[in-house]
């Protein structure tokens, strides 16, 4: 299973000569350890045990998820859907609004 950007690409199992799979590890490290930060704040941490980096055969990072419970995905998707709704909701200088776009009636 592949997708356009190799993220479902076979983890690296066997290695290839240069290909950076240190530095794709740590950026899939770092990333890993912010999503479990967060999820420590909303209480989560034990419904994601699997929460692991990864890397793949291109030395690409990736973050997984490993088996989750339906409560913890529902929740995850909440948490998910909340944040996107609010960075929609906010403008950047704090008005309501779209974030991140230009109000044109306001002169």
């Amino acid at each position: 299973m592949t997708d356009p950007k190799g993220v479902c690409a076979r983890p690296a199992d066997y290695l290839t000569p240069g290909v950076a799979y240190v530095r794709g590890w740590a950026e899939g490290k770092r990333a890993a350890d912010d999503l479990a930060e967060m999820l420590r704040a909303f209480g989560l941490e034990v419904d994601l045990p699997g929460l692991k980096a990864d890397v793949n055969v291109f030395g690409d990072g990736v973050v997984t998820l490993g088996a989750v419970r339906p409560d913890a995905a529902r929740l995850l998707a909440d948490l998910l859907t909340t944040g996107l709704t609010a960075e929609m909701t906010w403008r950047d200088d704090g008005r309501p609004g779209l974030g991140g776009t230009a109000d044109s009636s306001a002169a």
